[in-house]
């Protein structure tokens, strides 16, 4: 067998059958290299989405439809009667009996309009197109999600530079101060189960008695912070106990005496958000009659046109937002430093 080299050229001839030869060179070898990489590679088809925690959908009541407004507003009665006998009691020979009346007013809340654009090169379409993937599917998935991050924000914080406040921020709502538990601190993670128990009873209670003791008026809905909703999932009662102290509090608050379910959800918006930078415990009734926001226009394309100049097609996208109504501010209540 004869192998002939050349070194300055580095060409290879390697006999074959039939006497003919197979010439490569080093950029073939690497190049098929490349391919056979390309080939016995494993690709994952799915497009990993970047990690989001949206909420809203659990902690409020949405209230959709209306088409394009400024603003939405709701009416208030009030009823009071006039003179001297205020309960209505009367005799045979009495005249002083009351007259009902009825106070009307109303409150105006503001709308927000929001708007992305998707921009699509007709290039870039194309060439994704050649690996099964759509430029229009990926850019409209961003939106959505950019849409519903936006809906949180104004339902938990609003845009305060605009005197919109949201659930865990409101400035009209009666705030209180955790009291201090045995070990001389605010914080649940000092407190025994029933001082934490306490706490929440206290802020409760707190809209029971401001609503004139209407059920409807007790709070059945309170978000706390993630750490300390872990805290209370990851601990138990006592040593001799078997359940969590989430489960001891959901079992024994007053709400669920009067017949109310609580539910007691992790929200981040809370870390922080009480005076001083502590943490704030909501503690509120999440009903439409109650508190809510209005959607008046979901998220919807609104026109489309292509852009010779840009060679991309343009998407539009818009929505209304409103922000939250707390219709009673007797039904919310915010308990800072737990």
């Amino acid at each position: 067998m004869n192998l002939a080299a050349n070194q300055s050229q580095k060409v290879f001839t390697v006999p074959v059958a039939g006497g003919g030869g197979m010439m490569m060179n080093d950029s073939a070898i690497g190049s098929g290299m490349a391919f056979l990489n390309a080939e016995l590679e494993k690709r994952d088809p799915r497009l990993l989405e970047p990690l989001q925690s949206v909420t809203w959908t659990r902690d409020i009541v949405a209230k959709t439809g209306g088409g394009w407004v400024e603003f939405t507003s709701n009416y208030f009665v009030d009823y009071a009667t006039t003179g001297g006998n205020e309960n209505g009691i009367i005799g045979g020979e009495t005249n002083d009996i009351p007259i009902m009346q009825a106070n009307t007013q109303k409150d105006v809340w503001k709308v927000f309009t929001f708007a992305n654009i998707l921009k699509v090169p007709f290039v870039d379409q194309a060439k994704l197109q050649s690996i099964g993937r759509s430029l229009d599917d990926i850019l409209d998935k961003g939106i959505r999600l950019n849409y519903n991050k936006s809906i949180d924000n104004l339902v938990y914080t609003g845009l305060p530079s605009m005197n919109v406040y949201g659930l865990v921020n409101n400035p009209d709502v009666v705030t209180s101060a955790a009291p201090n538990g045995g070990a001389g601190t605010s914080t649940w993670q000092t407190k025994t189960p029933d001082e934490i128990l306490d706490d929440v009873n206290a802020l409760i209670v707190a809209t029971w008695t401001a609503s004139e003791y209407d059920l409807t008026g007790m709070a059945n809905h309170i978000l706390i912070p993630p750490q300390q909703y872990a805290y209370l999932v990851g601990r138990k009662v006592s040593d001799a106990g078997n359940i969590s102290i989430l489960q001891f509090l959901l079992e024994n608050n007053i709400a669920r005496n009067q017949g109310v379910d609580l539910v007691i959800v992790p929200s981040r918006w809370c870390t922080g958000a009480g005076t001083g930078g502590t943490d704030r415990m909501v503690a509120y009734v999440n009903d439409e009659d109650r508190i809510n926001f209005d959607l008046p226009v979901p998220l919807s394309r609104v026109m489309t046109q292509p852009q010779v100049t840009e060679m991309a097609y343009l998407t539009a996208y818009a929505a209304q937002l409103g922000q939250v109504k707390v219709l009673y501010d007797t039904c919310i209540r915010y308990m800072d430093g737990i």
